[in-house]
């Protein structure tokens, strides 16, 4: 151990002073120049251009929908709409709420999205599709069956292949509403 110690250590003894060399330095000078920059006004001038108006019109119709009554024995129901709304890159998108499920006290509504016109012009859209409930109140979630469109708008909705995807929890809990010609297809 003492063999070992004394390799490792090492002893450091100065023999003689150092010293910096002599340096004179003598201030030097920045060259010159002239810049001058262009002459710039700023200011407003009134100039006709086409701007494009995008108009949308909401408006209060009377349509049918599809009614759904739930009883469950002891608990309150209350009427509520519930609504599947996408943006989608152009009107030639179809957006149909196929199934409603209620699985581990929860609501889950299954909905298709179908591109039904490719050459559609391309403009950001909103499509949707409603159902009326008269059920407990119960949380959604909301399930969209399709490719999902690039906006941040549709993150609240889950984007599936194909209805297999969670067919054994579908199969967990008991339909309420379905669309049979629409939900086969």
């Amino acid at each position: 151990m003492l063999l070992t110690f004394s390799l490792v250590s090492c002893q450091v003894e100065q023999e003689q002073q150092g010293q910096l060399p002599d340096v004179n330095v003598e201030p030097g000078q920045l060259p010159e120049y002239d810049i001058e920059g262009p002459d710039v006004n700023v200011g407003l001038r009134e100039k006709t251009v086409v701007v494009p108006k995008v108009v949308v019109v909401q408006e209060k119709e009377t349509v049918e929908v599809p009614y759904i009554d739930v009883n469950v024995p002891g608990a309150e129901n209350e009427e509520r709409t519930i609504t599947t709304e996408v943006e989608v890159p152009s009107g030639g998108y179809d957006l149909e709420i196929q199934s409603v499920y209620a699985v581990d006290n929860e609501l889950w509504v299954i909905s298709r999205l179908t591109e039904e016109d490719p050459n559609a012009p391309q403009a950001d859209v909103r499509i949707s599709d409603r159902i009326v409930m008269n059920a407990p109140d119960m949380p959604v979630r909301q399930f969209i069956i399709g490719e999902s469109p690039d906006s941040s708008y549709n993150e609240q909705y889950t984007f599936i292949d194909n209805r297999q995807e969670i067919a054994s929890q579908l199969n967990s809990g008991k339909e309420l509403y379905g669309n049979q010609q629409k939900a086969s297809q």
